[in-house]
């Protein structure tokens, strides 16, 4: 799972690190030669004030003063400030030194369909946490890019997180979840999956088939249905979509059901009637959670569309699919920080077991992992 973006990544961590030890070396070199070039210039500022009338010497000194400080400005960190940094071992980068490895960064997390805004953020936050202020150099270099590269990704990664169970243990019952994004995503089998997922947490569920406008679309979540032994609410094809949904919010209520699991049709963002549709079930029903489902394949197509979705409808969360098939990872990367809205579980296969309760965490550490 996304192995493209590994190895960009691990490319980024190999340049990264060897321009640190570059740095740290430059460094060390110039630091030797640091005391003698300060003696020599003492030496020299003594010359040059035993010439000096004594009316002119605050003048000089202050002038001297103004002057140093404005090419410290200009120039960046000193030679004696990298020189007492590496005395204590700790090394000072310049933005110039990690320039090149950011600018392959970037365009390798847009080729992987990471989204503009996504990729300036984690460039960002990699650039502040590794110039300007001093860095333990005791440790290994390789460990500094590591934890920069770390902060970046989970600061993208991780927006608006929060734990299913956790909210669905909470929740007054009938959790109502209702499920959008476009077709041929496989919303359908992601509903049946959360449904056995639920049930292995001890929590019972009712499916409720809100596509009223595919032909067929009944028959296909019956058929999940009864594999899962679960009862399916369902109107006849073309009838309203929020009343099906209504109509399950009830029956779990007359039933002590704990989930509901609604369907609704799959729809382009851009076809106002059925996202108009989606307006009046999410006024109508208010139900507890709006997930967005998408292929993690499908990249920044799949952040587009959950931004319009978001418009629309206020998704709580995201389920991506195929993500065992996706190597690029763009979506996986983009979408909580492109909405404010988590990823919530990915989708790894065709079975009702194939679905992983997304980990921020895990995710990073895979990414950074050993190839």
């Amino acid at each position: 799972m996304f192995e493209g973006l590994k190895e960009k990544l691990g490319s980024f961590r190999e340049d990264a690190e060897e321009v640190a030890e570059e740095a740290a070396e430059d460094d060390t070199d110039q630091s030797a030669a640091a005391p003698e070039t300060a003696a020599a210039q003492t030496s020299s500022d003594a010359d040059v004030d035993d010439e000096l009338p004594v009316a002119d010497e605050d003048a000089a000194g202050g002038g001297s003063e103004e002057a140093a400080e404005s090419d410290a400005e200009d120039d960046g960190p000193s030679l004696g400030e990298k020189a007492k940094s590496l005395a204590t071992g700790k090394v000072i980068l310049d933005e110039d030194d990690l320039e090149g490895p950011l600018w392959d960064l970037e365009m390798a997390l847009l080729e992987s369909d990471v989204e503009m805004s996504v990729a300036e953020a984690i460039l960002d936050t990699i650039e502040a946490d590794l110039t300007g202020e001093r860095r333990g150099f005791t440790e290994r270099t390789e460990n500094l890019v590591e934890a920069a590269l770390r902060d970046a990704l989970l600061e993208v990664i991780a927006v608006g997180q929060f734990d299913f169970d956790e909210y669905v243990a909470a929740s007054e019952k009938p959790v109502v979840i209702v499920f959008t994004g476009v077709n041929g995503v496989g919303k359908t089998t992601t509903i049946a999956k959360l449904a056995k997922y639920l049930e292995e947490r001890g929590y019972s569920s009712v499916l409720a088939n809100g596509d009223t406008y595919r032909a067929g679309a009944n028959e296909q979540i019956q058929e999940h249905a009864d594999r899962l032994e679960k009862k399916l609410i369902h109107h006849e094809q073309g009838g309203d979509p929020t009343a099906v949904i209504y109509d399950a919010v009830e029956y779990a209520e007359a039933n002590d059901v704990d989930v509901v699991l609604g369907d609704t049709a799959g729809r382009l963002h851009t076809s106002n009637d059925l996202m108009a549709q989606l307006e009046k079930l999410d006024r109508i029903v208010e139900p507890d959670l709006t997930i967005f489902v998408d292929e993690a394949v499908a990249g920044q197509d799949a952040v587009n569309r959950a931004k319009e979705f978001d418009s629309a409808a206020s998704i709580d969360g995201t389920i991506l699919t195929m993500a065992d098939a996706d190597a690029q990872g763009g979506a996986a990367i983009s979408i909580a920080y492109v909405t404010g809205k988590p990823i919530l579980f990915l989708g790894t296969g065709q079975g009702y077991d194939d679905i992983e309760k997304f980990d921020p965490e895990g995710l990073v550490d895979d990414l950074l992992g050993e190839e």
